[in-house]
């Protein structure tokens, strides 16, 4: 990806090769003028000059006007006295109107690059947006990115160098590493409008950094395909203690500066299994542990109508994770939104193509957290290692996940420990209930108290009453519950305690074989 200093070294080589016409394609018209204006100071036997609405045409190193017209035809006026009257000169134009087409603007543009190279001159077009064909190809072109990591570190750390001994700082060098991570994907000036508004505060801790992410999201306003998903405080994740050791891990790569090295930040994770017991939680207890903002892709939303249409709008929301990272992205029940079918004219092939090219390719922080109910209906590309970082089998709770399920609800709902004499009764009663189903009755008991006026929690054999009405997951959809153990036991790693009928524990250096 282009940087600062390697579009600086292409104008530098486009300029002495006194090409007529240099396109630099930005949304950062302020960045490239800068990196001109030091070209102009360093090339000494060329004159360079800027023409702007409110300055008019003006010297580029000493800033002296030299034209009293402001308008762009005076402007274009004046380069055509100059090329005539001497060699080596160079105009700066941003921000043109009317050059995306042909127009008697591009082509006025046209004759005047024609004479520029007659006279050893150049004119130099700063757009953001693409530039008639027939007049780009008088010349050649060159794109300024969005900061790098690198580049937004650099500007940080800058502004904070300024600011100390004015603002109490305890910001370290990984501080503004993550924070510099944190705001890739916007340009230089609302990096600086952002910190500058944190250090309003009078001071910047480490834990400041999180907020970026609030600041970052309201400059994108309403991302396509993209929701974001707002977590409240007490996100926990009850059993599933193979997975949440993993995760633990993957927190830690997450945060860490790679930039030292050639490693990769992880991918994400796909969580298949039985329904309600805890992959929808997972995303979202995720992204409130590792205070990540956290985004729900919305199929619904990207699929289209038209021809193209679908795989358009995908490309848009992943381009648009690429920017908001570091986050977590949650796709729920992705099985939905990519099964292949025969009947779409090929659309759910192409989505599962660029979706799996994205997932490969994307060097960003985003940590995607897919799930699925419905397995047997999983694209094959979606199952082959490397596509994840790791597919966990997300199964009913067993006896001490279930312990720990009821000790967590009864703690949320109803503000008390449960007795060790209850609670191991319910374990027992509570054999095929799925984490929702445990969640669903004690939630039922609190509201059957806040209805009723009752402070104190119901006797125990009224509490075993709540549990024994329930017809669990398991029973109301055994053959279902069936097929989805069948396929998942052998095929991914147990996202809880594993039972002692071989199924593998998860591990960083285990490789498994997908058999389809």
């Amino acid at each position: 990806m282009p940087d600062l200093a390697r579009t600086h070294e292409v104008l530098r080589r486009y300029l002495n090769a006194r090409v007529p016409l240099i396109v630099v394609r930005s949304i950062e018209p302020g960045r490239v003028l800068d990196s001109i204006s030091a070209l102009a100071g360093e090339l000494r036997t060329m004159a360079f000059f800027e023409h702007s609405r409110t300055e008019g045409l003006v010297e580029m190193t000493s800033r002296q006007s030299v034209a009293e017209d402001f308008s762009l035809p005076g402007a274009l006026e004046h380069a055509r006295s100059t090329f005539k009257a001497r060699t080596n000169a160079n105009f700066v134009f941003p921000d043109v109107e009317d050059i995306e087409d042909e127009s008697s603007t591009s082509r006025h543009m046209a004759e005047m690059v024609r004479l520029a190279e007659t006279r050893q001159g150049s004119i130099v077009l700063v757009a953001a947006k693409p530039v008639w064909s027939g007049l780009r190809r008088l010349g050649m072109s060159v794109t300024l990115d969005l900061p790098t990591v690198d580049e937004m570190f650099d500007t940080l750390n800058g502004m904070i160098d300024d600011h100390r001994g004015v603002v109490a700082t305890s910001w370290q060098h990984d501080d503004v590493r993550r924070a510099a991570e944190t705001l890739v994907g916007i340009t230089e000036g609302e990096a600086i409008n952002i910190l500058a508004t944190l250090l309003t505060k009078g001071s910047l801790v480490p834990d400041d950094v999180a907020e970026l992410s609030q600041f970052k999201e309201s400059i994108f306003g309403e991302l396509a395909g993209l929701e974001r998903v707002r977590l409240r405080d007490g996100y926990v994740i009850g059993g599933l203690r193979n997975l949440r050791s993993w995760l633990a891990r993957k927190e830690y790569a997450m945060k860490a500066d790679l930039s030292d090295s050639h490693l990769r930040p992880p991918k994400g994770v796909l969580l298949v299994g039985v329904p309600g017991c805890g992959k929808s939680l997972s995303a979202k207890a995720i992204a409130a542990q590792w205070h990540l903002p956290l985004y729900r892709l919305d199929m619904a939303g990207i699929l289209g109508m038209y021809v193209g249409q679908s795989e358009s709008r995908l490309r848009e929301a992943l381009d648009t994770a690429d920017r908001v990272a570091p986050c977590v992205l949650w796709i729920d029940e992705i099985e939905k939104a990519l099964a292949t079918g025969g009947g779409d004219a090929g659309t759910s092939r192409r989505l599962i193509g660029q979706f799996l090219f994205w997932l490969q390719e994307s060097t960003s922080k985003v940590f995607v957290v897919a799930t699925a109910n419905d397995v047997s209906s999983l694209p094959p590309e979606l199952l082959r290692k490397g596509r994840f970082d790791e597919m966990f089998f997300v199964d009913l709770p067993d006896a001490q996940d279930r312990e720990e399920i009821l000790r967590l609800y009864f703690s949320t709902y109803l503000g008390a420990e449960i007795a060790p004499a209850l609670c191991g009764d319910l374990v027992d009663s509570t054999e095929g209930f799925a984490a929702s189903d445990i969640d669903a009755v004690i939630h039922d008991v609190a509201w059957a108290m806040r209805e009723s006026g009752r402070q104190a929690i119901p006797g125990d054999d009224e509490l075993r009453e709540f549990f024994s009405n329930v017809v669990p997951y398991s029973v109301t959809n055994a053959e279902d519950l069936a097929a989805i153990r069948n396929w998942g036991r052998t095929r991914a790693v147990p996202a809880g305690t594993p039972s002692s009928d071989g199924i593998p524990l998860a591990s960083g250096d285990r490789r498994r074989v997908v058999v389809l």
